[in-house]
């Protein structure tokens, strides 16, 4: 990917902003243009999508040979059309945003959800090969090839990377881990407690004050930290049910996949103030019939931004085993452990890398 010398556009689309690149051999080529997403109003969203790949072009000097971005869904991406969207009402009904990009710019467009790509360019040029070269310099053999990819903003999204390739599903629904069940309100979903939204929510019901629910996350983050006036408890509490909720969710979700975690999103950015209350949640127990405590999980989590689980994570506890029968000995690795952190390239960067390699892997298998 870094020699490849094709120019692809790419987008990021989220519910309050579009974020507009190009990307070149696996680097953004031009500094990304943020425009408003408009998402209730579907003449001004898609002006501004029309607009932003347009101020792109006058940024480089060579021909794209494709249009790849991320769009929220449910959609019918294979064919580049945006379905009923919770976070741009506007969308309602469909519209073949991939069709009319194509009739405009004459060259193929690919659209897929920004969980998918965000996945698989921390996976490609992120959390991943970070960790395997980090492992190799250790002298440990083992290789991660699995990543879950979660973000945290106007909404709760994710994306799932199997062997080197992005796990879509039958019908472009694969990871849709915003309508998981809430595990403290199992008849709500659990995005209802991971998104800006909830943090609002969670603050305002705290104080009392229902104007508190026009604070930002990053307002909520400030009083939480003593950077800015306001209830801390009630801060710090917005956080915490929030990293509470995703552990859950993330317990579930690694006990089907057994791999690397990455967060991105907004609220990615207050890591510190959720992650003790999520890592509780996946390294917890569950309870049998007869109160008998188990591990919540198989599998040991360890949060790479502590540099204390970062260290214990890279450890080289690796066992030199004889083979029954014979004088030949093998490596053993003996511990079942997954790391959980937050985006190496920005969630952003990620996405546009994630677009950028899919755009060309599509087209070199035409």
């Amino acid at each position: 990917m870094k020699n490849d010398n094709r120019v692809i556009l790419t987008l990021d689309a989220g519910g309050t902003n579009l974020v507009f690149s190009a990307i070149k051999g696996g680097e953004e080529i031009v500094k990304p243009i943020t425009l408003p997403a408009h998402g209730n109003n579907l003449e001004l969203s898609l002006g501004n999508i029309v607009k932003g790949f347009a101020e792109v072009l006058k940024g480089i000097s060579e021909k794209p040979v494709a249009i790849s971005f991320a769009f929220p869904g449910p959609a019918d991406y294979p064919n580049g059309i945006i379905g009923d969207l919770g976070n741009l009402p506007a969308f309602k009904g469909g519209v073949a945003l991939g069709p009319m990009l194509e009739d405009i710019y004459k060259i193929p467009v690919f659209i897929n959800n920004d969980g998918d790509l965000f996945a698989y360019g921390e996976a490609i040029a992120g959390m991943l090969p970070e960790i395997n070269k980090r492992l190799a310099s250790s002298g440990i053999t083992k290789k991660y090839r699995n990543l879950l990819g979660v973000t945290l903003g106007t909404g709760f999204g994710a994306g799932i990377v199997h062997n080197g390739q992005l796990y879509l599903g039958d019908n472009s629904s694969g990871a849709e881990i915003w309508v998981t069940r809430n595990a403290l309100e199992p008849n709500v979903f659990a995005e209802e407690s991971i998104s800006i939204r909830a943090v609002q929510r969670v603050y305002s019901q705290h104080t009392g004050n229902e104007s508190d629910r026009d604070l930002s996350p990053k307002d909520i983050f400030d009083i939480a930290n003593g950077q800015k006036q306001g209830n801390a408890h009630a801060a710090k509490a917005s956080f915490e049910q929030l990293g509470k909720v995703l552990g859950d969710v993330l317990a579930n979700a690694v006990t089907l996949l057994d791999c690397n975690v990455i967060i991105g999103g907004g609220l990615s950015n207050a890591y510190p103030l959720f992650a003790p209350a999520m890592m509780e949640q996946l390294n917890g127990k569950i309870s049998t019939y007869n109160g008998q405590n188990i591990n919540r999980l198989g599998v040991k989590a360890f949060d790479l931004e502590s540099s204390e689980d970062s260290k214990l994570f890279f450890q080289n506890e690796q066992k030199t085993i004889t083979i029954p029968k014979s004088n030949k000995q093998v490596k053993y690795n003996c511990n079942k452990q997954i790391g959980i952190g937050r985006t190496h390239l920005g969630t952003s960067k990620a996405i546009a890398i994630g677009a950028y390699a899919y755009a060309l892997n599509a087209i070199d298998n035409n």
